[in-house]
Protein backbone atom coordinates (compact mmCIF):
# COMPACT_ATOMS: atom_id res chain seq x y z
CA UNK A 1 0.00 0.00 0.00
CA UNK A 2 1.07 3.29 -0.55
CA UNK A 3 2.33 5.70 2.05
CA UNK A 4 -0.24 8.21 0.75
CA UNK A 5 -3.20 6.14 0.93
CA UNK A 6 -5.08 7.01 3.29
CA UNK A 7 -5.57 3.26 4.85
CA UNK A 8 -1.45 3.11 5.03
CA UNK A 9 -1.94 5.87 7.87
CA UNK A 10 -2.33 4.84 11.64
CA UNK A 11 -4.06 7.65 12.50
CA UNK A 12 -7.32 6.71 10.25
CA UNK A 13 -7.66 3.79 12.10
CA UNK A 14 -7.48 5.53 15.86
CA UNK A 15 -9.66 8.14 15.00
CA UNK A 16 -13.19 9.03 15.77
CA UNK A 17 -15.68 9.55 12.90
CA UNK A 18 -15.31 12.76 11.54
CA UNK A 19 -18.79 15.50 11.26
CA UNK A 20 -20.63 15.52 8.21
CA UNK A 21 -19.53 17.40 5.91
CA UNK A 22 -21.06 17.49 2.52
CA UNK A 23 -19.95 19.15 -0.82
CA UNK A 24 -20.96 22.24 -1.43
CA UNK A 25 -24.29 22.33 -3.85
CA UNK A 26 -25.27 25.54 -4.98
CA UNK A 27 -24.68 28.86 -4.01
CA UNK A 28 -23.62 30.72 -1.23
CA UNK A 29 -22.85 33.97 0.08
CA UNK A 30 -20.84 34.33 3.32
CA UNK A 31 -18.64 37.32 5.17
CA UNK A 32 -15.75 35.12 4.65
CA UNK A 33 -14.67 32.12 2.56
CA UNK A 34 -11.92 29.81 4.02
CA UNK A 35 -10.07 27.39 1.42
CA UNK A 36 -8.48 24.64 3.38
CA UNK A 37 -9.56 22.31 5.80
CA UNK A 38 -6.68 21.72 8.11
CA UNK A 39 -5.17 23.54 11.39
CA UNK A 40 -5.43 27.01 9.52
CA UNK A 41 -8.13 26.68 7.91
CA UNK A 42 -10.35 25.02 10.93
CA UNK A 43 -8.86 27.13 13.66
CA UNK A 44 -9.78 30.43 11.04
CA UNK A 45 -13.21 29.41 10.84
CA UNK A 46 -13.81 28.05 14.26
CA UNK A 47 -12.95 31.83 15.22
CA UNK A 48 -14.01 33.59 13.19
CA UNK A 49 -17.40 32.02 13.93
CA UNK A 50 -17.22 33.11 16.99
CA UNK A 51 -16.35 35.97 16.64
CA UNK A 52 -20.25 36.77 14.59
CA UNK A 53 -19.16 36.36 11.15
CA UNK A 54 -21.03 34.40 9.05
CA UNK A 55 -17.95 31.75 7.13
CA UNK A 56 -17.95 28.77 4.45
CA UNK A 57 -14.88 26.44 4.92
CA UNK A 58 -14.26 24.76 1.90
CA UNK A 59 -11.57 21.43 1.53
CA UNK A 60 -10.27 19.51 -1.25
CA UNK A 61 -10.29 16.25 0.73
CA UNK A 62 -12.36 15.98 4.10
CA UNK A 63 -10.83 17.85 7.13
CA UNK A 64 -7.62 16.36 7.95
CA UNK A 65 -7.14 15.24 4.68
CA UNK A 66 -3.65 16.71 4.36
CA UNK A 67 -0.53 17.37 6.48
CA UNK A 68 -3.19 17.90 9.50
CA UNK A 69 -4.16 14.66 9.40
CA UNK A 70 -0.81 13.16 8.78
CA UNK A 71 1.86 14.09 10.72
CA UNK A 72 4.16 12.73 14.30
CA UNK A 73 1.36 14.40 16.37
CA UNK A 74 3.88 16.91 18.28
CA UNK A 75 3.02 19.98 19.46
CA UNK A 76 6.09 21.77 19.43
CA UNK A 77 5.87 25.39 20.58
CA UNK A 78 9.23 26.85 19.40
CA UNK A 79 10.97 27.35 15.82
CA UNK A 80 11.93 24.50 13.89
CA UNK A 81 15.32 26.40 13.46
CA UNK A 82 15.53 29.79 14.81
CA UNK A 83 15.74 31.05 18.60
CA UNK A 84 13.73 34.39 19.83
CA UNK A 85 16.24 36.55 19.53
CA UNK A 86 16.91 35.62 15.42
CA UNK A 87 12.65 36.51 15.45
CA UNK A 88 13.83 39.98 16.56
CA UNK A 89 16.42 40.79 14.05
CA UNK A 90 14.58 39.49 11.47
CA UNK A 91 11.13 41.67 12.06
CA UNK A 92 12.69 44.24 14.52
CA UNK A 93 11.99 44.47 18.48
CA UNK A 94 8.23 45.27 18.52
CA UNK A 95 6.95 42.55 15.52
CA UNK A 96 9.85 39.91 16.69
CA UNK A 97 8.43 40.11 20.18
CA UNK A 98 5.09 39.75 19.14
CA UNK A 99 5.68 37.14 17.04
CA UNK A 100 8.18 35.27 20.03
CA UNK A 101 4.54 35.85 22.46
CA UNK A 102 2.36 33.83 19.16
CA UNK A 103 5.04 31.08 19.19
CA UNK A 104 5.74 30.82 22.89
CA UNK A 105 1.69 30.45 23.76
CA UNK A 106 0.80 28.12 20.27
CA UNK A 107 0.59 24.78 22.44
CA UNK A 108 -1.28 26.17 25.49
CA UNK A 109 -3.90 27.39 22.53
CA UNK A 110 -4.13 23.69 21.39
CA UNK A 111 -4.49 22.29 24.51
CA UNK A 112 -7.36 25.25 25.53
CA UNK A 113 -8.87 24.84 22.28
CA UNK A 114 -8.90 20.72 22.76
CA UNK A 115 -10.25 21.00 26.69
CA UNK A 116 -12.95 24.17 25.63
CA UNK A 117 -14.44 21.69 22.89
CA UNK A 118 -13.63 18.48 24.32
CA UNK A 119 -12.22 16.92 21.39
CA UNK A 120 -11.43 13.55 22.25
CA UNK A 121 -7.36 13.42 20.53
CA UNK A 122 -5.47 11.35 23.01
CA UNK A 123 -4.29 15.08 24.46
CA UNK A 124 -1.25 14.91 26.26
CA UNK A 125 0.61 18.09 27.53
CA UNK A 126 3.41 16.49 29.06
CA UNK A 127 5.99 18.48 27.77
CA UNK A 128 8.61 18.58 24.74
CA UNK A 129 12.24 17.35 24.59
CA UNK A 130 15.24 18.13 22.60
CA UNK A 131 18.04 15.71 23.38
CA UNK A 132 21.70 16.73 22.10
CA UNK A 133 22.60 13.54 20.07
CA UNK A 134 26.16 14.88 19.86
CA UNK A 135 27.89 16.75 22.76
CA UNK A 136 29.20 20.17 20.95
CA UNK A 137 24.57 20.35 20.33
CA UNK A 138 24.48 21.06 24.05
CA UNK A 139 25.92 25.05 23.21
CA UNK A 140 23.06 25.16 21.16
CA UNK A 141 20.68 24.03 22.76
CA UNK A 142 21.98 26.45 26.15
CA UNK A 143 21.34 29.25 23.30
CA UNK A 144 17.92 28.39 22.86
CA UNK A 145 16.60 27.55 26.54
CA UNK A 146 18.18 31.10 27.65
CA UNK A 147 16.42 32.56 25.02
CA UNK A 148 12.86 31.14 25.81
CA UNK A 149 13.46 31.26 29.44
CA UNK A 150 14.17 34.76 29.20
CA UNK A 151 11.14 35.34 27.86
CA UNK A 152 9.07 33.35 30.97
CA UNK A 153 8.85 30.20 28.39
CA UNK A 154 8.48 26.42 30.97
CA UNK A 155 11.56 25.61 30.05
CA UNK A 156 14.58 23.47 31.93
CA UNK A 157 17.94 22.35 30.95
CA UNK A 158 18.56 18.22 31.66
CA UNK A 159 22.30 16.49 31.87
CA UNK A 160 23.01 13.18 30.22
CA UNK A 161 21.74 10.95 33.01
CA UNK A 162 18.82 12.97 33.15
CA UNK A 163 18.73 12.71 29.36
CA UNK A 164 18.24 8.96 30.09
CA UNK A 165 15.79 9.24 32.60
CA UNK A 166 13.04 11.24 30.42
CA UNK A 167 13.80 9.06 27.05
CA UNK A 168 14.77 5.77 27.87
CA UNK A 169 17.42 5.75 25.75
CA UNK A 170 21.10 5.72 26.48
CA UNK A 171 22.72 7.74 23.45
CA UNK A 172 22.04 11.29 24.49
CA UNK A 173 24.21 13.88 26.05
CA UNK A 174 21.22 15.68 27.83
CA UNK A 175 18.81 18.25 26.46
CA UNK A 176 16.27 21.03 27.20
CA UNK A 177 12.71 20.71 27.71
CA UNK A 178 9.51 22.83 26.84
CA UNK A 179 7.14 22.28 29.19
CA UNK A 180 3.93 23.80 27.54
CA UNK A 181 4.37 21.04 24.39
CA UNK A 182 2.88 17.37 23.61
CA UNK A 183 1.57 15.79 21.65
CA UNK A 184 -1.89 14.21 20.16
CA UNK A 185 -3.33 12.57 18.08
CA UNK A 186 -3.47 14.89 14.93
CA UNK A 187 -6.05 13.51 12.66
CA UNK A 188 -8.92 13.29 15.69
CA UNK A 189 -7.60 16.92 16.32
CA UNK A 190 -8.80 18.33 12.69
CA UNK A 191 -12.26 16.80 13.38
CA UNK A 192 -12.59 18.03 16.53
CA UNK A 193 -11.90 21.51 15.02
CA UNK A 194 -14.30 20.58 12.54
CA UNK A 195 -16.99 19.89 14.95
CA UNK A 196 -16.42 22.90 16.49
CA UNK A 197 -16.09 25.01 13.99
CA UNK A 198 -19.75 23.81 12.54
CA UNK A 199 -21.34 24.28 16.25
CA UNK A 200 -20.35 27.48 16.53
CA UNK A 201 -21.75 28.53 12.67
CA UNK A 202 -19.48 27.91 10.42
CA UNK A 203 -20.17 25.94 7.37
CA UNK A 204 -17.31 23.54 6.80
CA UNK A 205 -17.52 21.72 3.58
CA UNK A 206 -15.54 18.65 2.03
CA UNK A 207 -15.02 17.65 -1.41
CA UNK A 208 -14.90 20.53 -2.22
CA UNK A 209 -11.40 21.49 -4.04
CA UNK A 210 -11.64 25.51 -5.49
CA UNK A 211 -11.51 25.60 -9.48
CA UNK A 212 -11.33 29.53 -9.45
CA UNK A 213 -11.01 32.75 -7.63
CA UNK A 214 -12.49 36.04 -9.63
CA UNK A 215 -13.63 39.09 -8.15
CA UNK A 216 -17.26 40.00 -9.02
CA UNK A 217 -18.50 43.64 -8.00
CA UNK A 218 -17.40 44.40 -4.78
CA UNK A 219 -17.14 40.14 -3.58
CA UNK A 220 -14.68 37.62 -4.20
CA UNK A 221 -16.30 34.51 -6.62
CA UNK A 222 -15.19 30.98 -5.59
CA UNK A 223 -16.08 28.39 -8.03
CA UNK A 224 -16.62 24.45 -7.13
CA UNK A 225 -17.85 21.71 -8.67
CA UNK A 226 -20.67 21.70 -6.91
CA UNK A 227 -21.42 25.61 -7.00
CA UNK A 228 -19.96 28.88 -5.91
CA UNK A 229 -19.23 30.99 -2.93
CA UNK A 230 -19.35 34.39 -2.79
CA UNK A 231 -17.49 36.22 -0.06
CA UNK A 232 -16.24 39.49 0.42
CA UNK A 233 -12.85 38.19 2.12
CA UNK A 234 -11.27 35.20 1.84
CA UNK A 235 -8.84 33.27 3.37
CA UNK A 236 -6.13 30.64 1.77
CA UNK A 237 -4.86 28.13 4.35
CA UNK A 238 -3.82 25.50 1.96
CA UNK A 239 -0.13 25.14 3.00
CA UNK A 240 2.06 22.28 1.70
CA UNK A 241 -1.24 21.70 -1.03
CA UNK A 242 -1.34 24.80 -2.21
CA UNK A 243 -1.86 24.69 -6.09
CA UNK A 244 -2.39 26.66 -8.74
CA UNK A 245 -4.97 29.55 -7.99
CA UNK A 246 -2.25 31.69 -7.44
CA UNK A 247 0.49 30.06 -8.46
CA UNK A 248 2.99 32.69 -7.45
CA UNK A 249 1.86 31.75 -3.72
CA UNK A 250 2.63 28.39 -4.77
CA UNK A 251 6.04 28.91 -5.80
CA UNK A 252 6.88 30.80 -2.29
CA UNK A 253 7.24 27.19 -0.71
CA UNK A 254 9.09 24.08 -0.86
CA UNK A 255 6.68 21.51 -0.46
CA UNK A 256 8.50 18.00 1.22
CA UNK A 257 7.51 14.41 2.01
CA UNK A 258 7.40 14.23 5.56
CA UNK A 259 6.82 10.39 6.33
CA UNK A 260 6.12 8.61 9.40
CA UNK A 261 6.13 4.84 10.55
CA UNK A 262 5.04 3.18 13.57
CA UNK A 263 5.15 -0.04 15.71
CA UNK A 264 3.44 -2.53 16.43
CA UNK A 265 2.43 -2.22 20.20
CA UNK A 266 4.74 -2.49 22.65
CA UNK A 267 4.94 -4.80 25.65
CA UNK A 268 4.00 -3.22 28.80
CA UNK A 269 7.23 -3.15 30.07
CA UNK A 270 8.89 -1.99 27.28
CA UNK A 271 6.78 0.29 25.85
CA UNK A 272 6.91 1.85 30.41
CA UNK A 273 10.71 2.07 29.86
CA UNK A 274 10.61 4.23 26.59
CA UNK A 275 9.69 8.00 26.82
CA UNK A 276 8.25 7.04 30.28
CA UNK A 277 6.65 10.36 31.32
CA UNK A 278 4.77 10.24 27.76
CA UNK A 279 6.82 13.07 26.37
CA UNK A 280 7.57 13.99 22.91
CA UNK A 281 10.79 14.24 21.21
CA UNK A 282 12.93 15.21 18.33
CA UNK A 283 16.47 15.39 18.81
CA UNK A 284 19.00 17.97 17.52
CA UNK A 285 19.66 16.02 14.29
CA UNK A 286 18.72 18.23 10.97
CA UNK A 287 17.85 14.41 9.23
CA UNK A 288 14.93 14.78 12.39
CA UNK A 289 15.11 11.98 15.03
CA UNK A 290 11.44 12.11 16.37
CA UNK A 291 9.39 9.73 18.83
CA UNK A 292 6.46 9.73 20.32
CA UNK A 293 4.06 7.02 21.87
CA UNK A 294 0.57 6.75 21.11
CA UNK A 295 -1.98 5.65 23.36
CA UNK A 296 -2.11 1.77 22.24
CA UNK A 297 2.11 1.57 23.18
CA UNK A 298 3.54 1.89 19.59
CA UNK A 299 6.50 4.00 19.14
CA UNK A 300 5.97 6.90 16.04
CA UNK A 301 8.62 7.88 13.96
CA UNK A 302 9.64 10.67 11.27
CA UNK A 303 11.40 10.14 8.33
CA UNK A 304 12.49 11.87 5.13
CA UNK A 305 13.22 9.86 1.83
CA UNK A 306 15.10 10.90 -0.73
CA UNK A 307 13.58 9.06 -3.88
CA UNK A 308 10.22 7.88 -3.52
CA UNK A 309 10.50 4.30 -5.49
CA UNK A 310 11.07 1.36 -2.83
CA UNK A 311 11.09 4.07 -0.03
CA UNK A 312 8.51 2.48 1.83
CA UNK A 313 11.38 -0.76 2.67
CA UNK A 314 14.38 1.66 2.41
CA UNK A 315 12.20 3.50 5.55
CA UNK A 316 11.28 0.25 7.39
CA UNK A 317 14.62 -1.04 7.37
CA UNK A 318 16.33 2.19 8.14
CA UNK A 319 13.99 2.82 10.68
CA UNK A 320 14.32 -0.62 12.86
CA UNK A 321 18.12 -0.10 12.51
CA UNK A 322 17.76 3.57 14.50
CA UNK A 323 15.21 1.98 16.94
CA UNK A 324 17.42 -0.36 17.53
CA UNK A 325 20.45 2.12 18.39
CA UNK A 326 17.85 4.82 20.28
CA UNK A 327 15.79 2.07 22.10
CA UNK A 328 17.74 -1.31 22.28
CA UNK A 329 15.47 -2.52 24.66
CA UNK A 330 12.71 -2.91 21.89
CA UNK A 331 14.97 -6.14 20.96
CA UNK A 332 13.21 -6.54 17.60
CA UNK A 333 11.29 -3.98 16.33
CA UNK A 334 8.14 -3.82 13.71
CA UNK A 335 6.81 -1.69 11.78
CA UNK A 336 3.36 -1.81 11.27
CA UNK A 337 2.27 1.62 9.33
CA UNK A 338 4.04 3.60 7.13
CA UNK A 339 2.47 6.92 5.67
CA UNK A 340 3.44 10.59 4.59
CA UNK A 341 2.26 14.19 4.21
CA UNK A 342 3.32 17.04 2.65
CA UNK A 343 4.64 19.59 4.78
CA UNK A 344 5.29 23.38 3.60
CA UNK A 345 9.49 24.64 4.13
CA UNK A 346 10.28 28.49 3.43
CA UNK A 347 13.78 29.50 2.97
CA UNK A 348 14.05 30.66 5.90
CA UNK A 349 11.87 28.40 7.90
CA UNK A 350 9.97 31.65 9.39
CA UNK A 351 5.71 31.21 8.37
CA UNK A 352 4.94 33.68 6.04
CA UNK A 353 2.07 35.89 5.73
CA UNK A 354 0.52 37.37 2.17
CA UNK A 355 -2.27 40.26 1.63
CA UNK A 356 -2.41 39.26 -2.08
CA UNK A 357 -5.40 41.45 -3.21
CA UNK A 358 -8.34 43.55 -1.54
CA UNK A 359 -9.42 40.73 1.06
CA UNK A 360 -7.37 37.92 0.39
CA UNK A 361 -5.13 36.63 3.03
CA UNK A 362 -2.80 34.07 3.35
CA UNK A 363 -0.65 32.25 5.25
CA UNK A 364 1.61 29.41 5.06
CA UNK A 365 5.40 27.56 5.50
CA UNK A 366 5.01 26.26 9.00
CA UNK A 367 8.41 24.24 8.25
CA UNK A 368 7.29 21.59 10.45
CA UNK A 369 5.75 23.16 13.54
CA UNK A 370 2.16 22.58 11.85
CA UNK A 371 -0.16 21.49 14.46
CA UNK A 372 0.77 24.49 17.46
CA UNK A 373 1.47 27.20 14.79
CA UNK A 374 -0.85 26.42 12.12
CA UNK A 375 -3.46 26.82 14.52
CA UNK A 376 -2.34 30.10 16.07
CA UNK A 377 -1.66 31.58 12.51
CA UNK A 378 -5.36 30.76 11.82
CA UNK A 379 -6.66 32.46 14.95
CA UNK A 380 -4.13 35.48 13.79
CA UNK A 381 -6.34 35.30 10.62
CA UNK A 382 -9.50 35.71 11.63
CA UNK A 383 -8.48 38.67 13.41
CA UNK A 384 -7.58 40.43 10.56
CA UNK A 385 -10.31 39.17 8.40
CA UNK A 386 -12.90 40.93 11.62
CA UNK A 387 -11.26 44.15 11.03
CA UNK A 388 -7.94 43.81 13.50
CA UNK A 389 -5.42 46.05 11.49
CA UNK A 390 -2.05 44.58 9.63
CA UNK A 391 0.59 46.50 11.90
CA UNK A 392 -1.07 44.84 15.13
CA UNK A 393 -0.49 41.02 13.72
CA UNK A 394 2.07 38.95 15.34
CA UNK A 395 3.14 38.35 11.42
CA UNK A 396 4.05 40.76 9.32
CA UNK A 397 2.64 40.87 5.96
CA UNK A 398 5.62 40.13 3.31
CA UNK A 399 5.04 40.31 -0.28
CA UNK A 400 5.90 37.00 -2.61
CA UNK A 401 9.03 35.78 -3.23
CA UNK A 402 8.97 32.87 -5.80
CA UNK A 403 11.86 30.76 -5.74
CA UNK A 404 13.86 31.06 -8.98
CA UNK A 405 13.51 27.79 -10.98
CA UNK A 406 11.05 26.65 -8.84
CA UNK A 407 10.27 23.26 -10.58
CA UNK A 408 13.72 22.58 -10.25
CA UNK A 409 14.44 23.55 -6.76
CA UNK A 410 11.53 21.18 -5.24
CA UNK A 411 13.32 17.84 -6.61
CA UNK A 412 17.08 18.67 -5.42
CA UNK A 413 15.74 20.03 -2.02
CA UNK A 414 14.80 16.23 -1.23
CA UNK A 415 18.46 15.17 -1.88
CA UNK A 416 19.01 17.54 0.94
CA UNK A 417 18.84 14.99 3.06
CA UNK A 418 22.19 13.45 2.61
CA UNK A 419 23.61 16.84 3.48
CA UNK A 420 21.94 16.99 6.59
CA UNK A 421 22.93 13.43 7.77
CA UNK A 422 26.61 14.37 6.82
CA UNK A 423 25.97 17.95 9.42
CA UNK A 424 24.45 15.64 11.41
CA UNK A 425 27.75 13.44 12.05
CA UNK A 426 29.81 16.47 12.54
CA UNK A 427 31.01 18.54 15.34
Amino acid sequence: MHPADPRSNLWTHTAPPGPDCPALQGERAADVAVVGGGYTGLSAALHLAEGGADVVLLEAGQPGFGASGRNNGQVIPVYSRHSPDDAVATFGRERGERLNDMVAGSADLVFDLIRKHEIDCDASQEGWLQPAHRASRMRGIQSKHDQWAARGAPVEMFDAARAAELTGSPIYHGGWMHRSGGHIQPLSFSLGLARAAQAAGAAVHGDSPVLSIDREGDKWRLKVAGGVVRAEKVILATNGYTGNLFPSLRQTIIPLRSTHLATTVLGDNVARSILPGNHGLSDTRQALWAFRKDRFGRIVTTSAPVFTTGARDRMTTSTIKRLNIAFPQIERPEIEYVWEGIIAMTYERLPRYHELAGGIIAALGYSGRGIALGTAVGRMMAERALGKPASELALPAVPLKPWPMHDLVVPFSRTMAWYFKWRDSRD
